[in-house]
């Protein structure tokens, strides 16, 4: 084991130690988990890490060079930790997560064994079972500038502008029904599809946070009908409240009619298609 802090190798050493793994997961929406597999809380880092069973992890693979370390973490879904309808909705996805190696009888001895995110989480009988990716895997990730004829940036973005709190950008409303990705709205003035490519925000009851792209959006009779391209994680209900954002298919014609924004477009609508590139001279064409 390499780069092991001179305190905490001189207690490996003596030959009798009292180490624990701690673990430490800051979700996207900033809640942290801290757990520990000591009988007793272990603090440090300004975090207190509870004794839990909650979470195991296998051998890290830890390489040289830009590899990508790897492990795998495994648990029991537990209300005071990790709930199943939390994965389930998404909340864990891209998670950080930090492992570290403590010696409990004095948490400054410690050092970190690994430092990543969670990727794919699988969930059975009671338990899961999930990825984690070490930070090396953000190198995988294609960089640099798409040349297409649709729009890159995102709506709302640094790039494209848009001020998404605007009155007719987005929506707070109440849930009026549901029924699977079909989510009934009361009554907005925005003419139909002016959602359709958007997005639906949760702000309260069991699925806040949960976000969902929107497939479709018209006018029903005395209110708004959208569909999901997927349901949301865990259960929403009649009465929550949801803010519905407007929708872009990345076109250049609707970013010149519908936000008129073209000043902001991040295409190229005038590249050359496939079939041009591929052309060539054939005799008897004109010139």
């Amino acid at each position: 084991m390499t780069g092991v802090p001179a305190d905490l190798r001189a207690h490996l050493e003596s030959g009798a130690t009292s180490l624990s793994r701690c673990w430490r997961i800051v979700r996207r929406d900033g809640r942290v988990f801290a757990f520990t597999d000591h009988d007793l809380p272990i603090s440090f880092g300004g975090a207190t890490y509870g004794p839990s069973e909650a979470l195991s992890a296998r051998a890290l693979e830890q390489t040289t060079g830009l590899s990508v370390d790897n492990s795998e973490a495994m648990g029991a879904l537990s209300d005071t930790g990790l709930t199943e309808d939390d994965i389930r909705a998404g909340r864990f996805d891209g998670a950080e997560v930090e492992i570290w190696l403590v010696n409990w009888s004095d948490p400054g001895q410690r050092m970190r064994l690994f430092r990543g995110e969670i990727g794919e989480i699988e969930r059975a009988g009671g338990a899961f079972k999930a990825e984690l990716r070490g930070l090396s895997e953000r190198l995988n990730r294609p960089q640099g500038r798409l040349y297409q004829r649709q729009c890159r940036a995102v709506l709302g973005d640094r790039e494209c502008g848009i001020d998404m709190s605007a009155p007719k950008m987005s929506r707070l409303v109440k849930v009026v029904a549901v029924s699977g990705t079909r989510v009934d709205l009361p009554e907005l003035v925005n003419e139909e599809g002016w959602f359709a490519n958007g997005r639906l925000v949760v702000l309260d009851g069991d699925a806040t946070g949960d976000v969902r792209a929107i497939r479709s959006d018209q006018v029903a009779p005395g209110g708004r009908r959208v569909d999901l391209w997927e349901s949301t994680g865990a259960v929403l209900k009649a009465g929550d409240r949801v803010r519905i954002e407007a929708g872009c298919d990345k076109s250049a014609a609707t970013c010149r009619t519908k936000f008129a924004n073209m000043v902001n477009f991040r295409g190229c609508p005038h590249l050359p298609d496939e079939d041009w590139l591929m052309s060539y001279p054939v005799s008897g064409d004109a010139e």
